[in-house]
């Protein structure tokens, strides 16, 4: 395994580096979100929906493990590390929109007005940068404990998500540091 220092490379090695650390999830951001738009969403109660939802909170579950594991092995992990939150926030963001736009839809009391999927997305986002512009607000139990659920995430993301990467991409850099000595 080549264990030469990122700062090292040549410019133009560094800059296909970040770029392919940039791009791929942002090509994977694009593909989910033309997935989240073209996808037929009827209502909550289908038994594809639900299955539907359960595998996308276990695949950002999945998504999050596999991708500390990358970190860990990487040649470079403080670009595996972006590489891992720039996949990782999308996915769990589009699951959150996923299933409030599906409550909506369900019950459409769940919220102070109908929620079409780019006013889901709008939510989920006002949600998670904690702005709280109050134009969309859950109006039911159920949709306050799942907007709960979700602020409860964002913490545990936020706080724990970007320690437990942090952690990995040391972790990472010391095993290169290792095998270089």
């Amino acid at each position: 395994m080549q264990t030469e220092r990122f700062e090292a490379l040549p410019k133009a090695e560094r800059r296909r580096l970040i770029r392919r650390a940039v791009v791929r999830p942002a090509g994977t951001a694009v593909l989910l979100l033309v997935a989240y738009f073209a996808v037929p969403m009827t209502d909550l109660q289908s038994a594809s929906a639900f299955a539907g939802l359960v595998f996308g909170l276990t695949a950002v579950t999945v998504l999050c493990v596999w991708q500390i594991r990358k970190i860990v092995r990487a040649q470079y992990p403080a670009l595996q590390g972006v590489e891992a939150l720039a996949l990782t926030l999308p996915a769990y963001l589009l699951s959150f929109a996923t299933l409030y736009y599906l409550m909506s839809v369900d019950a459409p009391g769940d919220f102070n007005e109908p929620l079409s999927r780019i006013d889901s997305l709008y939510f989920t986002l006002v949600c998670f940068s904690t702005v709280g512009f109050g134009d969309i607000a859950a109006e039911s139990e159920v949709a306050r404990a799942v907007v709960s659920v979700q602020i409860v995430g964002n913490l545990i993301l936020i706080a724990v998500g970007v320690r437990i990467i942090t952690a990995a991409v040391r972790r990472g850099q010391a095993r290169r540091q290792q095998a270089s000595d």
